[in-house]
């Protein structure tokens, strides 16, 4: 029995162990320690692995259960609304790239002596064009970005260029020269495309959700993943079969899934798998890295991965700018699209077949976008302090705030004192906005989304388009005369940036921030912020505050537990330990006593008898809390009050005393239910 996979999967994961356990310590992202595994393992380095083949049908595995997951994440709903981004800032990506690197790589310190043929460089062009989805979209959703306005164009652009392969690869045999008349070709595939277009159509509105329906009432979780996991590879070898990327189809496959009331639970159930599958991607694009040939041009391979790392950003900087946005989340845009993406090395591989890049270029091509790779998480990491930086020089304030109609070119703000402002328009903020609205309480949003500012215009809210991270943004919503600040938005650098431009521009202001993460407080807190709010165990304080209410624990105990918790950066969560010390003499104890109640049945013993002559508390040792009747509740009872038939008694009492006096409420009759009325209160 062959069992050549099960062993390089060991290796392969043995390695990475150790290689994560050591990037961990030097605090490098995962992806580049599963990169050094394929390095380390793959045919360039030790040659661990011998089935390299299986090991990247498995890292396909991985990309499209990755693209299936952003996909449910992200719906219909988000992609109609982000159609401009995708057409115009996806469309002016690629071709202006395509159009560069022809340039570039025509000239004659690139490959050949007299530079490249017209074909090669226009290949080499298309190479270049495609960025890492995998990558990019991994790091936006650990780093909180996915939902952010840089995030969404970022997520247009790759959409655009997964749907480019297509005519990409159609064009291949043209550049060649190898192809005859394939006008028909192109209409088969074109006719394909609407296919699969329909069929996503059809299946989100009304196939998919009915059959999970169908699957969920079988109550079978196994069931459930199957079908989940079946739709996700269906959809993608049937894209892939029209000629479309596999990546996109499973993107495709979960925005499907997204529009039915069941998406939560596929994606709960495919996440345990995406890390494991998504890890041999990354090994087997360090696979790709021949080690030889980078170190026998060391120098060259290092400026052609700089050059095209800058030339990239620069270009779908531009891209970000042209769709209005203002330059700080253009150049976050420009610098996270900035490597060679994964599809690149697949249309590479038919590129060579045709003869379209020589075996030099090739190696160059490979080593190249492996680094450009590699680099990805410090570039993106080092963005937004480079885009501070360039902030500061003396540029135009219409290249700063961007070209959108709505930015903060108008007249400033004035006649406005002890507002309060929101930076981002999400559910946070607009909840925050509702707030004061009702309390009357003057408030600006800014918000990035253009979109959003639009529509929230015409209803009336005093909202504008603007960069929060620039001082000019801020003086435009009177920050200095301002009293509070919220701080709504997902990006941990953006919510930095801000806090210190803000509390330089108003030393007096209360800023108050909404973080997705605890490791955050320490450095908002460092930079001004008054209040950090993390989502992450702001929750848990909810949960656990519930938990105690429950057990009847005294409420100024409960508010007291918050406040220590609260008080040392939820270190207790953190640590997963608490020092009873510090809590005093704060000790739980579950009542042994429940709230319990009885019926009063017609014709029983107490019917018609006041409460002083039954005498709860005296003769039977038990407290009335309330008693209900006919929908109404009584607390405070005098004690000629007298009992009726179908009044509810409410007593703090156990079942074991209560069944004592039990007989007292019961009648001879053996039907003794309530009235219709009063089977709603129970």
């Amino acid at each position: 029995m062959d069992l050549i996979i099960l062993r390089d999967i060991t290796i392969i994961f043995g390695v990475a162990v150790v290689v994560i356990l050591v990037c961990q310590r030097l605090k490098i992202p995962p992806i580049i320690g599963y990169l050094l595994t394929g390095v380390l393992a793959g045919p360039h380095g030790f040659s661990l692995i011998s089935g390299i083949h299986e090991v990247e049908i498995l890292a396909e595995i991985g990309v499209i259960l990755l693209l299936f997951t952003i996909g449910i994440e992200f719906s219909l709903k988000n992609l109609v609304k982000i159609r401009n981004t995708l057409m115009i800032g996806g469309g002016l990506q690629v071709f202006l790239t395509i159009a560069v690197f022809y340039l570039i790589t025509r000239m004659d310190f690139v490959g050949a002596q007299d530079g490249n043929s017209i074909p090669e460089s226009i290949f080499l062009g298309f190479l270049m064009t495609l960025s890492s989805t995998a990558i990019v979209l991994k790091l936006l959703q650990e780093r909180g970005e996915f939902v952010s306005p840089h995030g969404r164009t970022i997520l247009g652009v790759l959409i655009f260029q997964d749907i480019v392969i297509v005519p990409m690869i159609l064009v291949l045999p043209f550049l060649a020269g190898v192809s005859d008349d394939g006008s028909s070709g192109i209409f088969e595939i074109a006719l394909k495309v609407l296919a699969v277009v329909l069929m996503v159509f059809i299946g989100a509105k009304y196939v998919v959700p009915r059959l999970l329906y169908l699957v969920a009432r079988t109550k079978s979780r196994e069931l459930f993943l199957l079908t989940i996991i079946v739709i996700a590879l269906a959809v993608a070898y049937l894209t892939y079969m029209a000629g479309l990327s596999l990546a996109l189809g499973a993107f495709l496959a979960g925005l499907i899934v997204s529009e039915s009331d069941y998406s939560q639970q596929a994606f709960g159930n495919v996440v345990p798998f995406l890390d494991v599958f998504t890890s041999f991607f990354f090994v087997s694009i360090g696979m790709m890295l021949d080690v030889d040939f980078l170190l026998s041009k060391p120098l060259l391979i290092l400026l052609i991965t700089i050059g095209v790392i800058v030339v990239k950003s620069v270009i779908a900087t531009g891209a970000g700018l042209a769709l209005g946005f203002p330059l700080r989340p253009s150049l976050l845009v420009g610098f996270t699209l900035a490597q060679v993406g994964e599809f690149s090395f697949i249309l590479s591989k038919k590129g060579q077949e045709l003869g379209l890049i020589s075996e030099g270029n090739y190696q160059l091509f490979l080593d190249v976008s492996v680094l450009t790779m590699a680099a990805t998480p410090f570039v993106m990491s080092a963005a937004p302090k480079f885009a501070d930086i360039l902030l500061r020089l003396p540029l135009p304030l219409k290249l700063k705030a961007g070209l959108s109609p709505d930015n903060v070119a108008e007249d400033y703000i004035k006649g406005i004192n002890g507002h309060l402002i929101i930076i981002g328009y999400g559910v946070n903020g607009r909840n925050v906005a509702r707030a004061a609205k009702f309390a009357k309480i003057p408030y600006e949003v800014i918000d990035l989304n253009a979109e959003t500012v639009r529509v929230e215009k015409k209803k009336g809210e005093p909202i504008f388009f603007g960069d929060a991270t620039q001082e000019s943004v801020l003086e435009h919503a009177s920050i200095k005369e301002a009293m509070v600040l919220v701080i709504t938005l997902p990006g941990s650098a953006d919510l930095r940036r801000i806090t210190q431009v803000a509390r330089m521009m108003n030393p007096h202001l209360h800023i108050i921030i909404r973080s997705r993460f605890v490791t955050d407080m320490q450095d908002l807190f460092k930079l001004g912020a008054d209040e950090v709010v993390p989502e992450e165990f702001e929750t848990s304080v909810e949960i656990f505050t519930r938990v105690l209410a429950k057990y009847l624990i005294p409420r100024e105990e409960i508010e007291k537990l918050v406040s220590i918790v609260r008080a040392d950066g939820y270190e207790m969560f953190r640590s997963l330990s608490l020092d009873q010390s510090n809590f005093g003499e704060l000790t739980f104890k579950v009542p042994e006593i429940n709230i319990n109640s009885l019926h009063v049945c017609k014709d029983s013993v107490i019917e018609g008898k006041s409460l002083d002559e039954i005498a709860f508390e005296k003769n039977h040792n038990l407290t009335l809390l309330a008693l209900s009747r006919l929908n109404k509740t009584y607390s405070k009872m005098p004690d000629d009050f007298v009992l009726q038939e179908n009044d509810i008694l409410f007593f703090l009492a156990s079942y074991d005393k209560l069944n004592k006096i039990d007989n007292l409420f019961k009648s001879g009759n053996s039907d003794c239910s309530l009235a219709d009325n009063d089977k709603r209160l129970l």
